[in-house]
C-alpha cells in the first residue's frame, strides 16, 4: 500500500508539473518507481505510465499539435529512434564509467548518462544566453532537431529534454508547443517499444498491472489539472519551468542519480 501511494503521488505531481515543459514524467518518475521495484521492472512500469499520460494528453490538446512541426521534426525523429533503440541493445552490457554512493544505494554513471546530460547543461547556458533568448530557430532546421531528439529517446529515453529545446524556439505557441510535444513523444515512444520490447519481456519479470493501472489515472488526473492551468501561464513560464527541470535532469544524469 505504501508503495502505490508513494508511486501514484509521484505520477500526479510529476505529469501536471510537467505539463508545462512538455517532458520530465520519465525521467522523475523512474527514480521513485525504483525505490520499491527491481530497476528493470521499474522501467517498464514507468514506461508504460509514460505512454499512457501522453495518449491522453492528446486527447486534451493534441488538435492543436502544429501538422507541420509534426511532419519536418517527427518523421526524423522516428528513423533516428529506431536507429539510438538499435545501439542500446549493443550497449547494453557496458559498464559503467564510474560508481559513488548517495543516499544509501549505488550511483552509476555511465558514458551515455554523462554525455547526455552535458548536452542539456550546455544547451541551458546558451538559452539564458540574453543575447541568444531573444532568437529562434529556422523551421528548416527542425529536421536536425527530430534526429537529435529521436536517436537520445531510442537510445536512453531522454527525447523530451531535446525536443522541448528546439520546439521553444519554433514559434509555436504554448497550447501548440504542449499538444505537438506530446505527439512527438508517443511517436518515439512506440518506435522505441517496439525495438526492444520483446528483448525485455523475455527476461524480465512480471509488472504489477494494477499498479501501472493506478499510476496512469493519477497522471492522468496531473495532467488534466495542468492542462486547465495552461491558459493562466504565459510562454514565458513555460519557457522557465523548461530551463529548470533541463538543469534537474541534467546534473542527475552527470552525477548517476537519474
Amino acid at each position: 500500500m505504501i508503495e502505490a501511494i508513494t508511486i501514484c503521488g509521484a505520477a500526479f505531481a510529476a505529469s501536471g508539473l510537467t505539463l508545462f515543459a512538455g517532458f520530465g514524467l520519465g525521467t522523475l518518475l523512474m527514480p521513485v518507481v525504483a525505490l520499491f521495484f527491481p530497476v528493470d521492472v521499474a522501467i517498464a512500469i514507468t514506461a508504460l505510465v509514460h505512454l499512457a499520460n501522453n495518449v491522453f494528453k492528446l486527447g486534451l490538446l493534441g488538435r492543436q499539435a502544429d501538422r507541420y512541426v509534426l511532419v519536418r521534426f517527427g518523421v526524423p525523429a522516428v528513423v533516428a529512434a529506431l536507429a539510438g533503440a538499435w545501439l542500446l541493445t549493443v550497449l547494453a552490457a557496458s559498464p559503467p564509467l564510474f560508481s559513488w554512493e548517495a543516499f544509501g544505494r549505488r550511483q552509476d554513471v555511465s558514458l551515455l548518462k554523462l554525455v547526455v546530460g552535458v548536452l542539456i547543461l550546455v544547451f541551458v547556458l546558451v538559452e539564458q544566453s540574453p543575447a541568444l533568448a531573444r532568437l529562434s530557430i529556422d523551421r528548416r532546421y527542425l529536421p536536425w532537431g527530430g534526429v537529435l531528439s529521436g536517436f537520445f529517446g531510442g537510445l536512453s529515453g531522454h527525447q523530451g529534454a531535446f525536443r522541448s529545446m528546439f520546439l521553444l524556439k519554433s514559434g509555436l505557441s504554448k497550447e501548440a508547443f504542449v499538444a505537438t510535444g506530446a505527439v512527438l513523444a508517443v511517436l518515439v515512444d512506440v518506435v522505441r517499444t517496439v525495438v526492444y520490447g520483446w528483448d525485455y519481456a523475455g527476461r524480465a519479470a512480471p509488472v504489477d498491472w494494477g499498479l501501472v493501472g493506478a499510476a496512469s489515472l493519477a497522471a492522468f488526473a496531473g495532467a488534466w489539472l495542468g492542462a486547465r492551468w495552461l491558459r493562466k501561464v504565459t510562454i514565458r513560464t513555460v519557457q522557465l519551468a523548461v530551463s529548470v527541470l533541463l538543469v534537474v535532469v541534467g546534473l542527475g544524469l552527470v552525477l548517476g542519480l537519474l
